[in-house]
């Protein structure tokens, strides 16, 4: 987050376009999914399965004990299953074919996002164009983008906030958008989400505060670890904040559950810390930042 925070500081803009599907899961076309997991490659008693796990679906629905005629389920991908976001990703793997070599598309599940480096209108234009190429596609392979909810973030100080247009509406245009539970800012700080998941630790360490009378460390740090602090860590290593501010913000959240145990009161927190064995949240942040690279 410090080198994006760099270049934005350095006059680096660019423009990224969050893309919602209309129903996503929901209206993939069955037939056409099966070709495509056919050109991916699948054969044999894979994709024999997943032909017959597809077809011949049927649903109903019952209402105070009264049911409606059976009818076939010709779209979808099937809810509750690990299979269902890899099906649909599998469907929309070529959403980016025949896009410029400057633009990029990022896909996970439903959560869609096209962006490039934007220095002048012509780029702009670019940008448009692959837009355009997006919602082609959509319209080719049964699939719609629902526009009121698809939003343009400028990133940058000099950025030039282009408009765009999708379908005839212009997109709105956003300062702070929430990507895979981690919310960004067109300045690319961390403040936002710092002050979000302060909110959801917070709001948890009072439930627990309220709901748990047992004052037993060993009680109340389970609780914390499994409930607390999960909100105040989350997906860390992408937005380790470098402000003091921020900070103190989330290790405040720490600070008042150290509070909840009587014959600490008196310590001074990171002594509390010591007798609880816990590390701080910066600590915790350094260390996760450290074991990254080694995923790799």
């Amino acid at each position: 987050m410090d080198n994006l925070t760099y270049l934005v500081d350095s006059g680096f803009s660019a423009d990224t376009i969050y893309l919602d599907f209309a129903k996503a899961f929901d209206k993939v076309p069955h037939t056409r999914l099966i070709h495509k997991v056919r050109n991916h490659g699948i054969t044999g008693n894979l994709r024999r399965w997943i032909t017959a796990w597809l077809s011949n679906r049927k649903q109903r629905i019952q209402m105070h004990g009264i049911f409606s005629d059976w009818n076939q389920v010709t779209s979808g991908v099937p809810q509750g299953s690990v299979l269902k976001p890899v099906l649909f990703l599998i469907y929309i793997n070529d959403l980016e074919d025949g896009i410029s070599n400057s633009s990029r598309v990022l896909k996970f599940a439903d959560d869609t996002k096209l962006y490039r480096k934007v220095d002048s209108s012509n780029d702009q234009a670019l940008l448009q164009r692959d837009l355009d190429s997006l919602c082609r596609w959509a319209g080719d392979w049964q699939m719609s983008f629902n526009v009121s909810k698809c939003k343009v973030m400028h990133i940058g100080k000099r950025n030039q906030s282009f408009d765009y247009v999708m379908e005839g509406q212009s997109l709105e245009k956003s300062s702070t958008e929430k990507d895979l539970g981690v919310f960004l800012s067109c300045d690319l700080k961390s403040a936002s989400h710092c002050i979000e998941a302060c909110v959801k630790g917070s709001k948890m360490l009072g439930l627990v505060k309220r709901t748990v009378e047992s004052r037993d460390p060993q009680v109340l740090l389970a609780l914390y670890k499994s409930l607390v602090r999960q909100h105040l860590e989350y997906c860390c290593s992408a937005w380790n904040p470098h402000y003091t501010k921020d900070k103190h913000l989330l290790e405040k959240v720490q600070h008042r559950f150290t509070r909840l145990f009587p014959d600490f009161k008196k310590l001074d927190y990171y002594q509390r810390l010591e007798y609880l064995k816990l590390w701080s949240l910066e600590e915790r942040r350094n260390r996760a930042d450290l074991i990254e690279p080694f995923k790799r």
